[in-house]
């Protein structure tokens, strides 16, 4: 039995005091103090971890004011705060040991458009893909770009001046931030703009007297300043900010913009809480040209040549990054735009995009390209083996989707060192790169460190991420020393060590860049702003002539606390411990698959990043507790005593009268996540939730009761066969609205589904099935196996939707097949959900041995419904701690491989109408099999129909989750989030569903059910 872990960190009485007099104060958004969420906002994209004392989610601008007027009383004095964004910074610039101030769940409002003016008005909270969605059908773009655009927000942007691929047309964010509305310190509103030089000579007052006095101050001292800024700071595109001294003002001076001091800031200086941005017209025309070396050196050298030919971006990648790519979902969507010859492996890519609104222009300086590379080719120059041109902007996308993936990949490197985040957006001139890169580069093979390469060569920043454990100490200190050369290496040439990604942490950094002089400007702008230096504390600089200092490169690291668990923990529960934090599971699309209670609810400890830290404490706690590795494997055997159910009784009676336990917080998180399995395959370092989830439960429950319902719904696959002997009489009572009363009240379930009635036996009699024994099956000679296929029943579909089990043998019969409906065996998926592994893993046992002793008549196996056959591939070797001697197709998967032999008549076809069909694949099926969609269209391209796949998330309904009681309410608005939106536009009798989930949730919202593309191709067949 587990111990109760209670000893966690509390907060300080200033704080209580403080939070208690804030919502006195009609603070209208959200307070958290529980130590879950706490440790959601503890890390970011980074190796640091500062935990937070609380966080505040502000609705409004007045909510940030309320907040900072009441720290200005004497006995908050000594609170300071952070503001936050996405979470996706790379070098700790949102976190903090104080009060966080998340902008990113209530404040993610687009406000205002102006499509003449090309300028828009938002909230900082909102996305950057969000706000592009938004402004496509003005035909207007946020320039900016980022890898983490579908989940970074607008604020996270401006604080950090992010930029990326295209940097050198577009600039940075600043150069695209027309006007900023800040709160500062002291609660007063900050509005910042472009005004006259001459107006600030004459000191005329046009704002308030603390923005006129701020804007007095720093103009003054930046123009006397003017030509230490000019020679001290590197010339380069991707410019120093941070504060920026230099583009205060205009080319000629004769503008000012105080808003230029806050870009790049990370929240050291105010709030920013909403901003005026500045647009451009999307450009008409794309053209991307894939380009292939046979070195990575030869793709850097290569590079000036792609500058010459003025494109917009030049985007690099090196082989580790492709190779771990190829590993990856994503290698799917690209195989076909970046073909390889096996005697020529890429090595080395350069991503060359031509953009614009003269499509002559851009076919013109790319045919003048593709001539130079013919050449090169021909000649065995420059190590280019090939390239691919991508004309349509779905292959763009796609190119660059997996570009944008590269950071996350670089996490899922084998072994205990990880490619990790310190010196990885380094800039120098781009005539330098080549020469820069490869004097990095020795200097981490002399370290003997593994590495991966990616970046933006046309603006001379490379992304590079060493390997390191942090849990090593020695690999720490070697983390520093790395640092300090890799700053007097960018210094040497003419760069910097922060490019793109911010300070944040590597702030002590600042001096050695910005020179003495400089340096104490940037202190005294701070203290102009911040005197106490109250806002994100240690960041960017301290205020001139305090005593405070800045965070060291060494600051508090997540390793410092995953160290004190022991290895084998570590490994035990690899999913929790290898999350890196590059918060894909954040992704702002309602229709993307991961990560659907975090979607609904904006709270991030419902999300796979936030569930993997508070599985990390929890495993912490428990060592702490001498809790051995041993005693939390699900695979030892555990004598139960009857002392163990008394103490269970009463751990659960102290629970229900509030006794605290961390591990309910982490039950909290666990019991909202619908096990969909996006993340194991979504996310870049496929963490896995249900599996570490299942692990949690397990253990959980050593120490307190089950609910009934986990009983119930573990149990169903032996309960459902009974019951479906007399259908008709268990639907009686199910039915019933008493038996729906009581089963809500007692059990906590809700909308439960009837048993099909006929039976599956009896639909299958009517259509003139007949089967066979297994004992007959194994007698079976060659020739009468022939064109036979066994179908693996599933306890959803075969008892609650038989229909569709009868239609797909019907199918196949009508195809010339002979199926066999294999008799029923219990698979275990819901023990798995639920945590019973003992259990699971004897009935995966059991059906294992089944399903191989029918592997050896080399007959195929099929499954209906796709989420049950995954689990074959995916639960039943975890647990079984082997690979399966046996493979379970899915109806797709075998329909694919059966095309040749079946035979459709062209008169057959002829008599079909032209219609096109809707699928809603399961999303199970989508994130594990990505290549399912087009597989269904193939088959049904056969058939002569066209199917169209939809971009859908989870349906929330997944497997017995939508009907718990408690998840009523979530399970409803995930639906209404992505499903119900996409169905309305259809004609439901084309509307189609892959998943028993999600045909159930469909009914019980709609009151009409999707069709199995099966039961679809069984209609056509039977016109």
């Amino acid at each position: 039995m587990l111990p109760r872990l209670h000893t966690v960190p509390q907060l300080n009485k200033t704080t209580v005091d403080y939070l208690a007099a804030l919502r006195l104060q009609h603070f209208e958004g959200d307070i958290e103090s529980a130590y879950a969420s706490r440790l959601s906002l503890a890390t970011d994209n980074s190796v640091y971890q500062q935990l937070p004392q609380a966080i505040l989610f502000p609705k409004t601008v007045a909510d940030v004011v309320r907040l900072t007027k009441l720290a200005q009383q004497d006995a908050f004095a000594a609170l300071t705060f952070t503001p936050r964004g996405g979470g996706t910074g790379t070098n700790g610039q949102a976190l903090n040991n104080n009060i966080i101030v998340d902008l990113s769940r209530h404040m993610n409002q687009i406000l205002e458009i102006n499509v003449e003016e090309r300028w828009v008005r938002v909230q900082s909270g909102v996305v950057k893909d969000q706000l592009n969605r938004y402004l496509k059908p003005f035909g207007l773009f946020f320039a900016p770009e980022l890898s983490t655009s579908n989940r970074a927000t607008i604020g996270g942007m401006i604080n950090t001046d992010a930029s990326g691929q295209g940097s050198l047309q577009y600039g940075k964010t600043s150069d695209h931030v027309l006007a900023l509305k800040s709160v500062l310190v002291n609660g007063q509103i900050l509005e910042t703009d472009s005004i006259s030089s001459a107006e600030l000579e004459q000191g005329e007052i046009t704002s308030s007297p603390q923005t006129y006095h701020l804007q007095q101050e720093i103009y003054q001292r930046c123009k006397q300043n003017r030509d230490t800024i000019l020679s001290q700071l590197p010339q380069l595109n991707r410019f120093l900010t941070g504060y920026d001294l230099k583009n205060v003002f205009n080319e000629d001076l004769s503008r000012f913009n105080l808003s230029r001091i806050l870009t790049g800031s990370e929240g050291s200086l105010a709030f920013i809480c909403e901003a005026k941005l500045n647009l451009l017209p999307i450009p008409k025309y794309r053209t991307l040209i894939n380009i292939k070396y046979n070195s990575f050196d030869s793709a850097l050298r290569n590079a000036p040549l792609m500058l010459q030919a003025n494109a917009l971006s030049v985007e690099t990648i090196d082989s580790n990054v492709l190779n771990l790519a190829k590993q990856d979902i994503i290698w799917h969507s690209v195989s076909d735009l970046l073909a390889e010859d096996e005697n020529a492996p890429i090595l080395g890519l350069n991503i060359v995009e031509f953009a614009g609104n003269q499509e002559r222009g851009i076919e013109k300086r790319l045919t003048a390209l593709c001539q130079l590379l013919d050449q090169r080719i021909a000649n065995r120059q420059d190590g280019i083996i090939g390239y691919q041109i991508c004309h349509d902007l779905p292959s763009i996308l796609k190119i660059y989707a997996m570009r944008k993936k590269s950071v996350g990949l670089l996490g899922n490197a084998k072994g205990a060192a990880k490619p990790i985040p310190f010196v990885e957006d380094t800039c120098v001139p781009p005539q330098h790169l080549a020469d820069y890169i490869a004097e990095f580069r020795a200097l981490l093979d002399q370290h003997g460190l593994q590495y991966g390469m990616f970046g933006h060569v046309d603006a001379g920043v490379l992304h590079v991420r060493p390997a390191l454990d942090l849990c090593d100490p020695e690999q720490v200190k070697l983390f520093k020393t790395l640092s300090d050369q890799v700053v007097e290496l960018t210094a040497k040439y003419g760069g910097l060590i922060w490019g793109e990604h911010g300070k944040g942490m590597r702030s002590a950094y600042g001096e050695r860049f910005f020179g003495e002089k400089l340096w104490r400007e940037l202190r005294y702008i701070k203290r102009l702003f911040d005197p106490h230096n109250r806002l994100n504390p240690g960041k960017i600089c301290t205020p001139l002539d305090s005593n405070a200092e800045l965070y060291p490169i060494t600051a508090t690291m997540r390793a410092d606390f995953d160290r004190q668990i022991p290895v084998r923990l570590r490994e035990d529960y690899k999913g929790a411990m290898t999350c890196n934090g590059n918060g894909l599971c954040f992704n702002f699309d309602v229709h993307s698959t991961m990560c659907p209670s975090m979607k609904v609810s904006a709270d991030r400890t419902f999300s796979p990043k936030g569930r993997a830290a508070l599985v990390r404490e929890w495993l912490r706690l428990l060592s702490e507790q001498n809790v051995t590795p041993e005693q939390l494997d699900f695979r030892q055997s555990h004598t139960v005593k009857l002392t163990d159910l008394v103490e269970k009784v009463r751990n659960s009676w102290r629970k229900k009268h509030g006794e605290y336990d961390f591990s309910h917080e982490v039950k909290r998180a666990m019991d909202t996540c619908l096990a969909c399995k996006a993340c194991a395959s979504q996310c870049p370092i496929k963490i896995d939730v249900p599996t570490f989830r299942a692990q949690f439960n397990h253990f959980y429950h050593s120490r307190y009761l089950r609910p009934l319902k986990d009983y119930v719904v573990s149990n169903v696959e032996y309960a459902a066969p009974l019951m479906a002997k007399a259908p008709r009489f268990f639907n009686f009572f199910t039915e019933a609205k008493i038996s729906g009363y009581l089963a809500e009240k007692i059990i906590g379930m809700v909308d439960l589904p009837s048993l099909s009635s006929p039976s599956l036996q009896r639909q299958l009699v009517e259509i003139g099935y007949q089967g066979y024994s297994l004992e007959q099956l194994e007698t079976l000679s060659a020739a009468d196996k022939n064109k036979m296929l066994l179908i693996v029943q599933d306890p959803f579909t075969s008892f609650y939707d038989a229909k569709v089990v009868a239609d797909f043998v019907a199918l196949a019969q009508k195809l010339a097949f002979k199926p066999v409906v294999l008799p029923f065996k219990p698979n275990g998926k819901a023990q798995h959900i639920k945590g019973f592994l003992g259990r699971f893993a004897k009935t995966a046992r059991t059906q294992a041995e089944f399903l191989s002793r029918l592997a050896r008549l080399n007959l195929p196996l099929v499954g209906v419904d796709p989420a049950i056959v995954l689990s074959y591939r995916e639960e039943y070797p975890d647990i079984l701690q082997q690979q399966n001697a046996f493979h379970v197709l899915t109806a797709h998967e075998w329909l694919l491989q059966q095309l040749e032999q079946i035979q459709i008549e062209s008169a057959v076809k002829a008599q079909q109408p032209n219609r096109t069909w809707y699928l809603f694949p399961h999303c199970t099926e989508a994130s594990a099999m990505p290549n399912s969609p087009k597989q269904w269209q193939s088959i049904f391209a056969h058939f002569g129909q066209e199917l169209v796949s939809e971009n859908v998330g989870c349906c929330g309904m997944a497997g017995t989750f939508g009907h718990e009681s408690q998840h009523l309410a979530m399970s409803k608005a995930i639906y209404q989030l992505s499903w119900q939106q996409k169905l309305k536009k259809y004609d439901p009798r084309f509307c189609l569903a892959s998943g028993y989930s999600c045909r159930s949730q469909v009914k019980r919202m709609e009151h009409w059910q999707p069709k199995h593309p099966v039961q679809a191709l069984l209609s056509l067949l039977n016109q």
